[in-house]
């Protein structure tokens, strides 16, 4: 099995993107294997690892079809809806509460 190339923080060659700047050119990898693998040292840690992939071999992304439109707007709809009161909170509710502000505080404990 042969090594991939490794590079340090902003030392990459050209030709060569992350996923993130891949996506910010309308591109994914589209399926090509790891190109090279970048490193950001940090203290007393492990380096945080990011994989490049050649800007060439990537393909445009997919369009979003209305399905796909519908289908995550019905997502998004879902993370509004309390659990406890089944109203739609107007905002996504927090997973650190898991219910809309007025079912996690009632009147009776804001009052006391």
């Amino acid at each position: 099995m042969a090594a991939i190339p490794v590079y340090r923080w902003r030392l990459a060659p050209d030709g060569l993107a992350t996923r993130r700047q891949l996506r910010a050119l309308g591109l994914r990898p589209g399926g090509q294997d790891v190109a090279a693998q970048l490193e950001r040292p940090r203290r007393r840690r492990e380096p945080l690892v990011a994989y490049l992939y050649r800007v060439e071999r990537a393909k445009p992304v997919r369009p979003m079809t209305p399905a796909k439109w519908a289908a995550l707007a019905r997502a998004n709809a879902a993370r509004r809806i309390c659990p406890q009161c089944r109203r739609d909170a107007g905002y996504v509710i927090p997973l650190s509460l898991g219910m809309c502000t007025p079912c996690a505080y009632p009147e009776e404990q804001r009052a006391a």
